[in-house]
């Protein structure tokens, strides 16, 4: 039965952490950082009539689109798809990013009803907007009546995806998508176990197949985290890695709740910046996160005595990297080439971890 944080004895809280360490030990944690920016936000990056938070926005925006040019999936013939688009201003500026290409379609995925929308603010006439009003666990993307008619490749997009949602994301991308249009060719291609060392002979057809990963369903995916506190077992992708190194649904819970430790100060940020200029863009966020942070902080609260709150700190964003590890593994075991980089200085967003991912160059595993 899961008990909350607040309830657990010193011995079973110091017993967790001391897996968590452990278990973090072996990994490689440290992030890069990748604070790119991207021209198509230069001149609103420049405009003083910009309040301090849609300036924060936009240098976030501006480093997702510099991290997508730096990884070349801002190309013609795309369809790019973001989940919990929201007012969908990042599908927005990627449009603006490909002013002069062609033969690009946006998908914009959101189960909530969305007010002050900015998809009828596109410059060019040629570029297909639609918007679906569903949950992701839902989505089937190969029934979606733009994709079955062109079957453009799909590059996936979030900006600060809840928690599960990124995980359904990733489903509903390399699971759900890719095996149907695997489906249409060819068999599935099989999942790699993590050990698994299984070489590839030069002419074999396997080896041909690799060298189609420009015509791979996922061209690539770009998802800025957030709210590891709203994760669920049930959702996870990285429930193998979590397996294999000894945890389970239980752990998983408890450092998913710890993991908001990370972002003590997230309620104070995000109450501003709803009263400030993108006030409307961030109801719901401010929302849902207050909702949360309300119930953890005061788990953390009668911790206080137990652990200080940069060792609270440090514990969140160890369980963070954790529960990250595990969809890093999940998409490398899938073919892909993936990566967890700090996309934006934390003065600006305290969920500053942008996870991308693109085809792997051969499906050989890289060696663990």
């Amino acid at each position: 039965k899961k008990v909350s944080i607040s309830s657990l004895s010193k011995e079973e809280l110091e017993n967790l952490i001391i897996k968590l360490k452990k278990t973090s030990n072996g990994l490689e944690l440290h992030l890069e950082e990748q604070i790119l920016s991207h021209q198509a936000l230069q001149e609103a990056l420049n405009d003083p009539k910009n309040g301090e938070s849609a300036f924060k926005h936009l240098k976030q925006q501006a480093s997702i689109l510099g991290n997508m040019e730096k990884l070349h999936l801002l190309g013609p013939g795309r369809c790019f798809v973001e989940f919990g688009a929201g007012r969908g201003k990042l599908s927005h500026w990627v449009d603006i990013a490909l002013q002069n290409v062609e033969n690009v379609q946006f998908l914009l995925v959101e189960r909530a009803t969305t007010r002050f929308k900015v998809d009828g603010k596109h410059k060019r006439r040629d570029s297909v907007f639609e918007r679906l009003q569903v949950d992701i666990q839902h989505l089937c993307l190969n029934k979606v009546p733009i994709l079955e008619k062109k079957k453009l490749p799909v590059v996936g997009i979030g900006k600060h995806l809840c928690g599960a949602a990124t995980d359904l994301a990733l489903r509903c991308l390399v699971e759900t998508y890719t095996t149907c249009c695997d489906g249409e060719s060819e068999e599935p291609a099989p999942k790699r176990s993590r050990n698994d060392k299984t070489e590839v002979a030069p002419n074999s057809s396997a080896n041909t197949e690799s060298n189609k990963d420009d015509r791979k369903p996922v061209a690539g995916i770009v998802i800025a985290l957030c709210c590891h506190h709203k994760c669920d077992w049930t959702h996870y992708v990285g429930r193998e890695f979590f397996k294999s190194v000894g945890l389970g649904p239980v752990e998983f819970h408890y450092f998913q709740r710890m993991s908001s430790w990370a972002t003590c100060g997230m309620r104070e940020t995000t109450t501003k910046a709803s009263t400030s200029d993108e006030r409307e863009d961030q109801t719901n966020i401010t929302e849902e996160h207050e909702h949360t942070f309300s119930k953890t902080e005061s788990d953390s609260d009668t911790l206080q005595g137990i652990l200080t709150v940069e060792e609270r700190k440090e514990i969140g964003c160890l369980c963070k990297r954790l529960i990250d590890h595990g969809r890093i593994e999940y998409l490398q075991q899938r073919g892909y080439k993936a990566a967890l980089q700090y996309y934006t200085e934390s003065a600006v967003s305290l969920e500053n971890v942008l996870l991308t991912a693109v085809p792997s160059p051969s499906w050989i595993p890289e060696p663990t």
